[in-house]
């Protein structure tokens, strides 16, 4: 498509041409990375702290450019947390949207709530919620709740480890004519570690399991690794792989997706 801006348009035009794909590709890549719109890696989001009391990050990008064609992004993210010595409120929310040529690569809107008990040293019980809505991945509408444990298996000042397993009932709408609905218990396991090797670099790998219980042919599997930078105290640059397995779909979507991202982290 850049040869033929190139052939048929005024110099100037296609330098605009080409702009706007670089603009837009850009702007996919630093899509954030809870857009998959299927498994919540709420394991990335935890900050690694002993500080009690509110923690958190915010973050918001709006650009819309009507060139040759017409872009629009708005991407809002927020993530809270409360500390006390035993326990633990985790709040996201996320909402994005990319838009161009006519056509949609996001349109993402969940929010997750998370609350985390310590019962011993090595031992957290945990009891969530979740909503989310992603038209690119066919959910018109998930809603879920679930229950278990987490259980500590190392943390000093290089290595942090969890496991974690939950039952969870799960009700989903697919964006189908006609709608298709899903009522599940689904189990929800992940393993996952944090990685310390500088003062000012952290390494988080996490990798969910995610089976039906009645069926476990049905699952989903996510695998991600984000590497954080520490600029100064309160601003990090972030890089992110992920691989998302489902291997049924909703609305006949495709069963695997991958991404890698880019972007900047405040945190407070």
């Amino acid at each position: 498509m850049i040869r033929d801006c190139q052939a048929c348009q005024p110099p100037s035009l296609f330098v605009t041409c080409k702009m706007r794909y670089i603009v837009c590709g850009f702007f996919i890549a630093v899509i954030h990375k809870a857009s998959f719109g299927q498994i919540v890696n709420t394991e990335s989001q935890r900050i690694q702290s002993d500080t009690t009391g509110w923690l958190g990050n915010i973050g918001t990008s709006f650009l819309f450019e009507k060139n040759v064609v017409q872009v629009l992004n708005i991407n809002a993210t927020a993530h809270v947390e409360y500390k006390t010595p035993k326990s633990l409120y985790l709040f996201l929310i996320n909402f994005s949207l990319l838009k161009g040529s006519g056509q949609t690569f996001d349109n993402n809107l969940f929010y997750h709530l998370r609350y985390n008990y310590k019962i011993s040293k090595l031992l957290r019980w945990e009891v969530f919620t979740q909503m989310q809505q992603n038209s690119v991945t066919g959910i018109e509408l998930r809603l879920l709740a679930g229950t278990g444990p987490r259980f500590k298996l190392a943390d000093n000042k290089q290595l942090s480890l969890y496991a974690a397993t939950a039952a969870m009932y799960e009700y989903e709408k697919e964006q189908t004519l006609p709608p298709v609905y899903h009522r599940d218990v689904r189990s929800s396991s992940y393993i996952s570690a944090t990685y310390r090797p500088f003062q000012n670099t952290e390494i988080i790998g996490t990798f969910f399991y995610q089976p039906l219980y009645a069926d476990f042919k049905d699952y989903r599997l996510l695998n991600e690794i984000i590497v954080k930078f520490k600029l100064v105290k309160h601003l990090s640059i972030t890089t992110g792989w992920s691989y998302l397995y489902d291997s049924r779909p909703a609305a006949l979507t495709p069963k695997l997706n991958y991404s890698v991202n880019n972007g900047i982290e405040y945190n407070f």
